[in-house]
């Protein structure tokens, strides 16, 4: 699970919110953190995702937008 979470983030693939959190932590603490931080929060929205039947946060920016 977390190899191909890790995968998704690295190939940039988990869209722009995940791509602008890996840059972040990247500038700051490294590649190899910033990328397993990004699958992290990748798999959050997930669970979220199965559990609720939507991810909150991607719903709100879609509204904003």
């Amino acid at each position: 699970m977390r190899w191909g979470a890790i995968e998704t983030v690295t190939g940039g693939h988990g869209g722009p919110k995940l791509r602008a959190d890996y840059r972040r932590i990247a500038a700051r603490r490294g590649t190899h953190i910033a990328r397993v931080a990004a699958a992290r929060k990748l798999l959050t929205l997930v669970y979220f995702g199965l559990r609720d039947g939507e991810v909150r946060c991607l719903a709100r920016a879609a509204e904003v937008a």
